[in-house]
């Protein structure tokens, strides 16, 4: 059986969490909880090119802000 998270011919979702990190899933998996509908459904593509936009600094969003405030 393939990885349904690298299928390139699936729809999927793009995840955000509170932390600000990304995630590509499938359609057909329940959202977990703690994340967020962000993009799609759309193709692998799509969502690959959504992710690479929209996440930018791969810190978690309280390691940033940490690290931000005592600069």
């Amino acid at each position: 059986m393939s990885n349904p998270f690298e299928d390139p011919d699936a729809q999927y979702l793009v995840l955000v969490n509170e932390e600000g990190q990304h995630s590509l899933w499938p359609v057909f998996a329940s959202v977990p909880d703690g994340w967020n509908t962000a993009h799609g459904p759309a193709g692998r593509p799509d969502c690959l090119d959504y992710v690479n936009e929209h996440w930018t600094d791969m810190r978690p969003r309280t390691l940033a802000a940490q690290l931000d405030a005592t600069v």
